[in-house]
């Protein structure tokens, strides 16, 4: 089993609202809770903007890599994802293999991307 867990920030510094452009990283820990080897293979993101306007992306790995993961072991990394809006969501998964061959799919549920102004 792997699990994903999301901390998605706002980067005010790196945001322009009155271009309509809103910038925001990620950072992802995948945790092997398996008991066999794995290895992260590619990635598929979903990403939907406050306006409902969708983008798919695909890749091999993550931040340049492929990592593999011994049972108990984790892998973090930071991305960032740029919008039109204030707010939107992601939502994905990464195609896995374990030390059989056998490939699987590990989800990453949806996550909110939120700039602190859409709160107020």
């Amino acid at each position: 089993m792997i699990d994903i867990s999301v901390n998605a920030q706002y980067i005010e510094k790196r945001s322009n609202p009155v271009r309509s452009y809103y910038f925001f990283s990620y950072h992802i820990t995948i945790q092997n809770k398996g008991e066999r080897p794995v290895q992260l293979l590619s990635r598929y993101w979903h990403i939907t903007d406050g306006g409902g306007k969708t983008e798919d992306i695909r890749g091999p790995g993550v931040v340049g890599e492929q990592p593999k993961l011994k049972p108990g072991e984790s892998f973090e990394y930071t991305s960032f994802c740029p919008l039109s809006t204030p707010m939107g969501f992601m939502e994905g998964s990464y195609q896995m293999v374990d030390d059989m061959g056998r490939k699987f799919d590990a989800i990453i549920e949806p996550f909110r991307l939120l700039a602190p102004q859409v709160l107020n």
